[in-house]
């Protein structure tokens, strides 16, 4: 497995309005998405571009999300995961599955439209683990 770049990193919080205002005048972000829902997976997203990367604010659609329970023991929300890019979602995929890494679930579509999973943070350092493929308009 090689690691690939960086895309972004998650940020779990209880109300992307005020993250957004904490990353605009705080942060000095200037360019800001704007928010959509995603309730195939429970949650709304906003991406924060900066310079080499992505900061993903991610809120809870409901208590049946699964950022709810990260709220639950971090209110003021923080650091959900890292999300790095491969060419080959399901070549990524067989690695690490025949690294013995914990896979969570099967390839679906995230908030780039593109294919992507999640590891367990167990196997991984403690960080839980996007893997996303790499868009084909990117880089």
């Amino acid at each position: 497995m090689k690691l690939g770049p960086l895309n972004h990193v998650g940020v779990a919080t209880p109300s992307i309005d005020d993250s957004i205002a904490f990353w605009r005048d705080v942060m000095g972000a200037t360019v800001i998405r704007e928010p959509f829902d995603m309730p195939e997976q429970g949650v709304k997203v906003c991406f924060v571009d900066t310079p080499n990367s992505q900061i993903e604010l991610i809120e809870p659609l409901g208590e049946d999300s699964p950022i709810h329970g990260f709220l639950k023991h971090n209110p003021l929300g923080g650091q959900h995961h890292l999300c790095f890019e491969v060419p080959d979602i399901h070549a990524a995929k067989a690695e690490f599955e025949a690294q013995g890494k914990r896979v969570l679930g099967e390839p679906r579509i995230g908030a780039h439209g593109t294919p992507i999973f999640f590891i367990h943070p167990k196997d991984m350092g403690g960080v839980l683990t996007e893997i996303m493929e790499t868009p084909k308009d990117a880089h």
